[in-house]
């Protein structure tokens, strides 16, 4: 019950952190977050690569393997750093958390109760559909429970 707990808390407390920026534009500019604010800046790539202690046609690289989503943290952040901006890295779940966790139980319980139905149908003791959904609900509800939504059978 404890892990459960502390997951369920996890997770409710990271929803609320991405909750934020969940939806927001954060699209990467065409030709990427370091051309696009450097050229704000005008600031030309020769200052720029002055400032970072490296080659113009280095901060080019940065900003052709940055729009190719090639480009290494550190690289990203010394760039960040050059332009005076932090580099804000995150994974935004598409929907919530909670939502996700819910939707692959559901499936999973789909998944595992199809046969257990069919064979009964063989036998001629088939669920209802209210039944099977009745017994849907409570095999999701204890996948989540005991954490073996993710697990394989």
């Amino acid at each position: 019950m404890n892990k459960q707990h502390n997951n369920t808390t996890a997770r409710r407390a990271l929803d609320r952190r991405v909750g934020v920026v969940r939806g927001a534009d954060l699209a990467m500019p065409r030709g990427g977050w370091i051309r696009a604010l450097r050229e704000a800046l005008g600031m030309p790539a020769r200052f720029m690569a002055a400032r970072l202690g490296v080659s113009t046609p280095a901060v080019y690289e940065w900003e052709r393997s940055e729009k190719a989503g090639t480009i290494k943290l550190e690289t990203l952040r010394r760039a960040a750093d050059a332009l005076d901006c932090d580099l804000v890295y995150a994974l935004v779940p598409r929907q919530s958390l909670e939502t996700t966790l819910q939707s692959a139980a559901a499936a999973r319980a789909r998944r595992d109760l199809a046969s257990v139905n069919q064979s009964m149908r063989l036998e001629d003791q088939a669920l209802s559909a209210e039944e099977m959904e009745h017994r849907l609900a409570d095999y999701a509800a204890e996948l989540v429970r005991t954490s073996d939504v993710w697990t394989t059978t």
